[in-house]
């Protein structure tokens, strides 16, 4: 269960499968600290949880790639074209309401088989010859709404696979450069699929890796019991429900929302870059390179942070990194030459890692028994404001030139993120006040009582 450093395994629950050998069992905090990321590794179960992360991320990468080309040769429209890409993201606002007490009201392995298999069949239909464009997006948004219900119940499970609050953050990380790593390996590899075979061949390919992934973690991961029970009413209602409750929580709320805007705001520069190469007249090379320089960043930053640092340190990066992320766009005002648009791309990918102390306050703030559904709110809220960000630059940018609106999403951004980061702190316990959350590390005792403080 969770602890106020992060979640830890309950009495039912081992941490590990077999709970008996010592290479499989979950760390201790202190050793999680010295070890870093091998401490994360060590557990057996967790294993299975990466590759099969890994697996699922690659066929998302190369899906959106391969259907986009789909859809192009079909249609030749750019514009249906490019619609694949933002249905990846809007369609997490409907699976994030109305579907995420799916998290805390079902075992978890059956929730994410059963999302696997769900995603596979998905890119199976892709695959049908002459199947119509709008299936075709309607597939795609299947596996948008899918996504933040497997991304909360997959995130909400870390905490009975890895145990110590530690070990939580470190896990979380390893995902994230996953998340990163499959960006940057999916699009190469897609493109070089597709350059040998034919778009429906690809996305048969990506169905395979969705079956690949159910399949470890049916065969790696331990059955457990829902968390929240089995619940009673509809699904929707109680989905509707749980988000309402943790919205009304205002501590909960302000950590929301510092996970939700900064990304919000450093896509603002990424979405343009495409008619930013444009204007720097730098060609399909030089676009790529600017596509990949924000990830690249990120994965160097989430390694040394998470490698090097301990918890204290991290947790004292938050609020710094968090306003940092939003700050490098500032130097598009001066219309940066490759290099140095690279340059700050590269420290803007830098930010992510703030999200390492407010992974541990978030999970310190939600009840047990709606982890699941919080975690799922937190995934699902995250994609949808990236997406409304990315269409609100591309409508900006047609008003104003690229010099204004880049810098001026830094400009915003950095207000509005100094606003909840003000928030974040008037509602940390009095005790970790000067931090803005629980830092403490190995308590495995949970805050008592599951009520949450009401605004």
């Amino acid at each position: 269960m969770p602890s106020p450093s992060g979640p830890a395994p309950s009495g039912h629950t081992p941490a590990c499968p077999d709970g008996g050998r010592a290479a499989d069992r979950a760390p201790r905090a202190d050793e999680a600290r010295s070890a870093g990321y091998r401490a994360v590794f060590a557990v057996h179960e967790f294993r299975y949880v990466f590759a099969a992360h890994l697996l699922s991320s690659l066929g998302v990468v190369v899906c959106e790639l391969a259907l986009s080309v789909l859809v192009f040769r079909i249609t030749a429209s750019p514009l249906l074209s490019a619609l694949t890409f933002a249905l990846g993201l809007l369609p997490y606002a409907v699976g994030g309401t109305l579907l995420s007490a799916v998290a805390d009201r079902c075992p978890a392995r059956r929730v994410l088989v059963g999302c696997d298999l769900l995603c596979a069949l998905a890119a199976a239909g892709m695959v049908l010859p002459g199947t119509p464009v709008a299936v075709l997006l309607a597939l795609r948004c299947v596996l948008a709404a899918i996504a933040p219900v497997f991304a909360g119940t997959r995130a909400a499970t870390l905490g009975e696979t890895l145990g110590e609050g530690e070990l939580f953050v470190l896990g979380r990380s390893v995902i994230r450069l996953v998340n990163q790593g499959a960006q940057l390996a999916g699009f190469a590899a897609g493109g070089l699929l597709l350059a040998a075979v034919s778009p429906r061949a690809v996305l048969a390919l990506t169905a395979g890796t969705f079956l690949a992934s159910a399949l470890l973690l049916r065969v790696g991961t331990r059955a457990r019991p829902a968390r929240g029970g089995t619940g009673r009413g509809a699904l929707v209602g109680a989905s509707l429900g749980g988000v309402r409750r943790l919205l009304a929580d205002r501590r909960v709320r302000a950590l929301l929302l510092l996970t939700w805007l900064p990304p919000a705001f450093v896509v603002v520069p990424e979405a343009l870059l495409v008619p930013y190469s444009g204007l720097l007249g730098v060609g399909p090379a030089g676009t790529g390179l600017l596509l990949c320089s924000m990830p690249i960043g990120a994965v160097v930053a989430e390694s040394l942070v998470g490698a090097f640092l301990g918890p204290r340190a991290r947790a004292r990066l938050t609020f710094p990194m968090g306003v940092f992320a939003v700050l490098p766009s500032l130097g598009f005002a001066a219309r940066p030459s490759l290099g140095w648009a690279v340059l700050l791309l590269v420290l803007t990918g830098t930010g992510i890692s703030y999200n390492f102390g407010v992974d541990r306050w978030f999970v310190a703030a939600v009840p047990e028994e709606l982890l699941g559904q919080a975690m799922t709110v937190m995934q699902a809220g995250r994609m949808t404001v990236m997406g409304l960000a990315m269409g609100l630059a591309g409508v900006a940018a047609q008003w104003a030139p690229l010099r204004v609106v880049m810098p001026a999403a830094g400009v915003l951004g950095a207000v509005c993120v100094l606003a909840v980061i003000s928030e974040v702190r008037r509602t940390a316990p009095g005790p970790d006040r000067a931090s803005a959350g629980p830092v403490r590390g190995g308590g495995r005792g949970r805050r008592p009582g599951p009520k949450m403080r009401r605004a």
